[in-house]
């Protein structure tokens, strides 16, 4: 397992990161576009469809970002939708949390597959905006949620259940606890602060998203943050309870060793959209 693990760590990071440092955004744009393809066709055997409906599923969340695209949605404002799908992401991700595993089911299958299909749309293009904006914008939103994860899973290897007496999910995940979420916070808000000195300290010339939420105040850069990473927290359990739901312990084994591509994204699909409402309200 471990070394399936670092073979397609290896392989991902060999396509991934020429792609990302490229000078124009467009191949970074263009291999995140077929992984977002690749999850909706998760996304749609995590809800029952068949093989062939679930392909086209992908086909739709294709052709729904590849229009956006050609519409020149990649350089343009949209500060209301960003506001919109955070506001469901805040609202529905909540929800969801609340009813746990029962809940989704009753859900009508359109609308969950339509939700879905919306979600992803909405987090490709918001980190193909990220893109567009530069290359120190668009990783200092996905190293805040790696950071997130990492501390989090430290800390509460560490200090889980010795302050409190519960876990945070333990219906949807039970490895998840209080003190591993308030690491995951501790470890971005130390991100956070470290990343905007180093943006000062060699004049970046694109600004990161933490420098932009500090040009606004220290305590707005301190709130976002926190939000942020209870967002991550969010979009990961709002995953496991769909695979709980579907009886899956991955989402695919498209990427060996590592399961899905919703399984690397989880975390990414709310707090990619967030960075972008937070971003355009802070400029």
């Amino acid at each position: 397992m471990l070394k399936q693990r670092v073979i397609t760590a290896i392989v991902m990071l060999a396509i991934l990161l020429p792609a990302l440092f490229w000078p124009s955004p467009v191949p970074f744009v263009a291999v995140s576009l077929l992984m977002i393809a690749a999850a909706g066709w998760e996304w749609g055997k995590l809800n029952g469809l068949g093989q062939g409906a679930s392909l086209a599923l992908g086909g739709v969340c294709l052709a729904l970002c590849g229009a956006a695209w050609y519409a020149g949605l990649l350089a343009r404002p949209l500060p209301w939708l960003w506001a919109l799908v955070g506001a469901l992401w805040v609202l529905g991700g909540a929800w969801l949390i609340r009813v746990g595993v029962p809940g989704w089911p009753k859900v009508p299958k359109g609308v969950r597959l339509a939700g879905g299909v919306v979600m992803l749309w909405a987090a490709w293009l918001a980190m193909a905006q990220a893109r567009v904006i530069g290359v120190n914008f668009l990783l200092s939103v996905l190293v805040l949620v790696w950071v997130a994860d990492i501390f989090a899973y430290f800390a509460g290897r560490t200090f889980g259940l010795k302050f409190t007496k519960r876990k945070l999910a333990p219906a949807i995940s039970p490895g998840k606890s209080w003190e591993g979420v308030w690491g995951g916070m501790a470890g971005v808000l130390a991100l956070a602060v470290a990343w905007t000195l180093a943006d000062h300290a060699w004049f970046a010339a694109v600004p990161s998203l933490y420098s932009r939420l500090a040009e606004r105040g220290w305590w707005l850069l301190v709130i976002a943050a926190l939000f942020m990473a209870a967002m991550s927290v969010v979009g990961d359990l709002v995953e496991s309870l769909i695979k709980r739901s579907a009886g899956a312990k991955d989402s695919s084994n498209l990427l060996p060793g590592h399961g899905g591509v919703l399984d690397r994204v989880d975390a990414l699909l709310p707090t990619l959209p967030l960075a972008m409402m937070l971003a355009t309200f802070a400029t």
